[in-house]
């Protein structure tokens, strides 16, 4: 029995570790020399600099390398090859199923010289002809909420309207959860995950709730272009804050009641709402 139990709690564990690697960026791109011509074998390694988490791969004989299942945030990415100086990247923010191009040209040099290179200008997407707006964690804690309810936050992107609510259908003990329709679209059509998981209501379709914005980093709004993965015409994606190499947290209550409210111009009587939302990351 305890034999079995061990078995469960590895493969929980292998199943939450393959579920964190469904992160949601990556980045590609090509290693040249000063001529153009592709530098095969080239070692190039991508750092989380907020976590220092890292990632490694080899140029294939094209020169050609990708880096897939990338955490959001800020990366600086190196790339070593003999015969070459060394080269640095450092500035690259990825945000949530971000694919840019990052083409690497090395000097001829010692592998001790260093070339370092800050990225300020925006990241070209090549891969994917989808259109969408990312919601950044910004916006999601500084913007006002009705209940703290960040999927209310979806319809800031272009073409994204709410259609009804979801008050609980037959056989659904969950209830809750919004229809939202983009890019025109049905609203039970929408693609919704977080952290690279499944997160629709698969009885009525509608959007499963979103994580409070203390715990949310942020999310992205596809209206159209969506690769055919997705099985939607338009999609939501969100990703959790994951941390940093800084213990840091909050608590926090979010208090509305009648006492600190005016009473309704045509009401006669004041009103009765008393809410109080606790919580802490």
């Amino acid at each position: 029995m305890h034999n079995r139990i061990r078995k469960l709690v590895v493969i929980f564990a292998v199943g939450c570790i393959s579920l964190w690697g469904q992160s949601s960026a990556q980045i590609h791109g090509t290693v040249q020399d000063a001529s153009g011509a592709a530098v095969p074998g080239a070692e190039v390694k991508a750092t989380q600099t907020e976590t220092s988490v890292t990632r490694t791969t080899v140029s294939g004989a094209d020169g050609g390398y990708v880096l897939t299942n990338l955490s959001v945030g800020p990366y600086r990415v190196e790339v070593a090859k003999e015969g070459f100086s060394k080269y640095a990247q450092s500035g690259l923010v990825l945000q949530v199923n971000a694919d840019p191009l990052v083409d690497i040209a090395l000097k001829v040099g010692a592998v001790t010289e260093q070339v370092n290179v800050e990225a300020n200008a925006n990241l070209v997407e090549t891969r994917s002809a989808t259109v969408g707006q990312v919601i950044e964690n910004q916006r999601i804690l500084e913007l006002p909420l009705n209940g703290r309810d960040a999927t209310s936050l979806i319809t800031l992107a272009g073409a994204a309207v709410t259609s009804g609510a979801n008050n609980g259908a037959a056989g659904d003990r969950n209830g809750g959860g919004v229809w939202i329709s983009i890019g025109g679209g049905f609203s039970f059509g929408v693609d919704y995950s977080l952290d690279g998981a499944n997160h629709r209501n698969f009885i009525t379709g509608a959007s499963m709730p979103l994580p409070f914005p203390d715990a949310l980093q942020e999310f992205k709004v596809e209206a159209n272009g969506v690769g055919a993965q997705r099985g939607s015409s338009s999609a939501v994606g969100a990703v959790t804050k994951s941390g940093t190499n800084s213990l840091h947290g909050d608590l926090f209550e979010f208090l509305r009641n009648d006492l600190t409210n005016a009473r309704s111009y045509f009401s006669s009587t004041g009103s009765s709402l008393k809410r109080n939302q606790f919580g802490g990351v």
